[in-house]
């Protein structure tokens, strides 16, 4: 399981895809979002807005776990 600490109150799911490098840049996260299961929290979400707060998981398919951590 990786981490990602933010030091923010949230991050969006497009830009945590971003930074933990499942995708090269913010163009690709609709489609990669359209191909990959992505569940946060245990549901299945799709939307690349999708505000993630310190203590959500999220599980990429072919990638793994990131939990979202508080700097």
């Amino acid at each position: 399981m990786r981490e990602v600490a933010i030091g923010t109150d949230y991050i969006t799911l497009g830009q945590l895809l971003k930074l933990v490098d499942c995708v090269g840049s913010g163009g690709e996260v609709k489609a990669f979002l359209q191909e990959k299961t992505v569940t946060v929290n245990g549901v299945p979400d799709n939307r690349r807005g999708r505000k993630l707060v310190p203590g959500d998981t999220v599980e990429v398919e072919s990638f793994g776990t990131i939990a979202v951590k508080a700097r």
